[in-house]
């Protein structure tokens, strides 16, 4: 009887140790969008997330208390084609066939919500980066966590920099694009400029593929606010900022959506001179292991200097904040698996719960209530162009802790600088004294003019 009890303890030890013992690696699954229309994003997110898992590996993998050894990360990953349908398939194909153990998501929050119908049924992790939706996170789900800002809060530092620059500027215009994400960015910042005090004098949509905002502008002079929130994204809210200097337009600060974080809006020259915009993250975001010892949280992960060194080597250029949310997403799970010590999911949630760190991409925690999982600990950098020698560069002017620059107040001190010998080297078209053959060229206009005099008296 023993014999068989033995026997039979020996054959169960024999189908459980295959499991245990040839867990040589942390599979985690994930789609990119290699074609579609969000191809280009998804690419530097995945950028980002392949420089981490470089990393990882190159010392020997992430460490698993539970397993007391390192192991190294495998990532297993499809083309979802932009296709919230595709992304079902794929999120569940990764669960069942590839046996992943976390997840990461898919570009852009629409395809996000469709995999996280799949994570959660299956029970799985799921980082969500690249996701901004506060939607996602109303739904009682308790496995999906967002590294992005919410949409909620994308323009509300607005507000607080206004706030903390300016306590007697009350009165701000609220202009946006009719689109769902504009709309409901601009809602929750108008709830939450009334609610600190402000008076929004005007809150007006505008058709999405505006080009010729005279009427708004309009009606922006007749509310005479102190500032001007809204846009929506890049061409309308680059015409937008255009026509706004145009008009002369002499408000205290503008902060507008997505357009100001895109090199190409400098192409506007003065247009954009002291523009403000949100953006998740930037190269110049000043993060440090000492603003982490202020707040008493835990730095964690690599400096900005040092992720931006790495994906410059990686790459051969200069990362966005896509590329460093794919970083980030996967740095947020090392740290939760280090934490819980084990792969066990509800363990390695529990330390996703209790999260609380510093990192080059700014504070990281979650919301544990109504939203579950929801970013709260991350904030919304807001970037001003400013000029340096002479050249328009982005800086990042709130929030203090990751400030590389004093924010420039008020925006209307422009119109009363003294022209400039050209706003930006991409349309620098003034002759001046620095300009290579100065000489040649007075000497040439100098003849002439002589020689046009002389046709003249003739």
């Amino acid at each position: 009887m023993m014999k068989r009890a033995f026997c039979v303890a020996v054959v169960a030890l024999l189908l459980l140790t295959p499991t245990v013992l040839a867990k040589d690696a942390i599979i985690i699954g994930f789609t990119m969008s290699q074609t579609g229309k969000y191809n280009s994003e998804s690419k530097e997110q995945y950028q980002g997330l392949k420089l981490w898992a470089d990393d990882v590996n190159a010392q020997g993998g992430i460490y698993v208390k539970s397993l007391g050894k390192k192991l190294p990360v495998k990532l297993v990953f499809y083309d979802d084609e932009s296709s919230k349908d595709r992304v079902q398939q794929l999120y569940a194909k990764l669960i069942t066939e590839d046996k992943a153990d976390f997840l990461i998501s898919p570009y852009s929050s629409g395809l996000t919500a469709s995999a996280a119908i799949i994570a959660e049924q299956y029970g799985k992790i799921m980082i969500a980066t690249g996701a901004a939706s506060d939607s996602i996170f109303n739904k009682g789900y308790k496995h999906i966590f967002q590294i992005y800002t919410p949409a909620s809060r994308y323009l509300t530092g607005a507000i607080d920099m206004l706030k903390a620059v300016d306590p007697n500027a009350k009165r701000v215009a609220i202009v946006y694009e009719n689109s769902k994400f504009a709309k409901d960015v601009c809602t929750a910042v108008k709830e939450y400029a009334e609610k600190n005090g402000f008076d929004v004098v005007l809150f007006e949509a505008y058709p999405s593929g505006t080009t010729d905002f005279t009427s708004f502008i309009n009606k922006i002079l007749a509310s005479n606010p102190d500032a001007i929130i809204g846009g929506g994204h890049f061409a309308d809210g680059e015409n937008f900022a255009k026509q706004l200097y145009e008009k002369r337009v002499k408000v205290k600060l503008i902060s507008l959506l997505v357009a100001p974080a895109v090199p190409e809006f400098a192409e506007i020259g003065d247009a954009a001179l002291y523009v403000t915009g949100p953006s998740q993250w930037e190269p110049q975001a000043k993060y440090s292991k000492e603003m982490a010892e202020k707040l008493g949280i835990e730095w964690y992960g690599p400096t900005v200097e040092q992720f931006v060194e790495e994906y410059k080597k990686a790459y051969g250029y200069e990362p966005g904040y896509h590329a460093a949310g794919g970083y980030i997403a996967g740095l947020v799970l090392q740290k939760a698996i280090e934490d819980a010590g084990t792969l066990d999911t509800e363990k390695v949630k529990e330390a996703l719960e209790k999260m609380d760190i510093m990192t080059f991409y700014g504070r990281i925690s979650f919301d544990t209530g109504e939203y579950y999982g929801r970013q709260k600990g991350h904030e919304m950098v807001y970037l001003q162009w400013q000029k340096k020698n002479g050249e328009l560069v982005k800086e990042v002017v709130w929030p203090e802790e990751a400030k590389s620059a004093n924010l420039v107040y008020p925006l209307s001190i422009k119109f009363e600088e003294k022209p400039t010998e050209a706003t930006t080297k991409v349309v620098e078209t003034t002759v001046t004294k620095k300009t290579p053959g100065y000489e040649f060229v007075l000497a040439v206009a100098g003849l002439c003019t002589a020689y046009i005099l002389r046709r003249k008296i003739a």
